[in-house]
Formats: structure tokens, sequence, C-alpha cells
């Protein structure tokens, strides 16, 4: 339900953008996020944007180099994570992640156990 893709190897300095196809669901009633995984590190929190794309966070190491955006079509919701300015240590798979919205006000998290669909990951090689 939820399909990836963007990823790929870029100079660092460079820009790549991901994609992410959401569908199968009411996914206009999820907070949309990306997380990443490093050789060898636990998979960590990037970036989330809430319904309506009103809200938005990100781990401070990518605050001012990425962005994320979200479209909310009828039949697929796509999320994107704009990465500029990518660093050898950006290098990770890159995974979409969705958390239903189950109450008025709900937070974005920033622990992946919260969140209720992942999408399969997409490889970034930052080189130097």
């Amino acid at each position: 339900q939820l399909q990836a893709s963007g990823g790929g190897l870029v100079q660092a300095g460079g820009s790549l953008r991901l994609s992410c196809a959401a569908s199968g669901r009411i996914f206009t009633s999820y907070v949309m996020a990306w997380f990443r995984q490093a050789p060898g590190k636990e998979r960590e929190f990037v970036a989330a944007i809430g319904t309506g794309g009103r809200t938005s966070d990100y781990v401070d190491s990518v605050k001012g180099r990425f962005t994320i955006s979200r479209d909310d079509a009828k039949n697929t919701v796509r999320s994107y994570l704009q990465m500029d300015g990518l660093k050898p240590e950006d290098t990770a798979v890159y995974y979409c992640a969705a958390d239903a919205v189950r109450a008025i006000g709900w937070a974005i998290s920033r622990d992946k156990a919260d969140y209720d669909y992942w999408g399969q990951g997409t490889l970034v090689t930052v080189s130097s």
C-alpha cells in the first residue's frame, strides 16, 4: 500500500527527490513520514507531515536541507522528500511510513512504533 521510489547514487552536495505513493486506504487521514536506516544503525526518523500539509517536523540533521510535502489526491496520496545539499552521512535506505490520525489534534510522532504502514525502502547513496 506504500510504494517508495526515487533513490539512487549522487555526489555530495547533490539533490534527490523521493516519492511515496499510498493507496488502498484513506491516506488523507494519515500522517506521512520518512525514516532512514544506515548500515549497522537503528531506523531513525527523518521528517513527517501532518494531514493537509499544515504541520511538519524534521530531525535536526536535515533541517534546512530536506523538505517534505504531500499531494492528497482522491485515490492515491503521495508524499515527497526533496533532499538538497546531500552529505555522505545521509546514505541509508529510506522508508516512507503512514500513521493513522485517531483523534483531533493528533501529533506527529517520531517513534517508528507509532506508524501503521511502511513502504519497501529505497536506497540513497551519497559519495564524497
